[in-house]
């Protein structure tokens, strides 16, 4: 896989040459290694009972668009098949409150994170394990929105 192949390097509009595709090919095993976590994270083997590739997503994208990346968002958004809708921040399904209210509290709120909010999701019936997959694509989608918000600022100065 070549550098320039990877979400991050794709949706930033970094290509070859100039100062940002040097730093990307100078950096290439980072951005493979993310484009591995963001498959791994978002499009894993084993999703659990809760969630599949689709819904991964659409939370991807929601929390892309809470960031104000819409074309971050819209990457994500083309894999999110019927789970689309929970993309849109003013999603609220009614099935999925608890876990969206926590979405969005994340994304937006990191530090007023308390145990009463994964109590909350506990009370709605999700599963330790569940919690930590839903964590692991908040974590994930923190550091990839970074990592092309860093690319553009490159791609800005050159």
């Amino acid at each position: 896989m070549s550098p320039f192949e990877t979400t991050a390097t794709e949706v930033a509009g970094v290509r070859r040459g100039g100062e940002a595709g040097a730093a990307v090919e100078h950096r290439a095993g980072i951005f493979e290694m993310t484009q591995a976590a963001e498959d791994a994270v978002l499009r894993p083997k084993d999703t659990g009972a809760l969630f599949s590739h689709e819904l991964r997503a659409a939370l991807a994208a929601r929390i892309a668009r809470l960031s104000g990346d819409d074309m971050l968002a819209d990457h994500h958004l083309a894999r999110a098949g019927v789970k689309a809708p929970l993309a849109d921040p003013a999603s609220r399904d009614a099935g999925a409150i608890p876990m969206l209210a926590f979405v969005d509290k994340v994304a937006n709120h990191t530090r007023d994170i308390t145990a009463e909010d994964t109590s909350s999701l506990r009370s709605a019936g999700m599963a330790d394990a569940d919690i930590v997959r839903l964590c692991e694509v908040i974590a994930f989608m923190a550091y990839q929105i970074r990592v092309v918000a860093g690319l553009r600022l490159l791609l800005a100065d050159a």
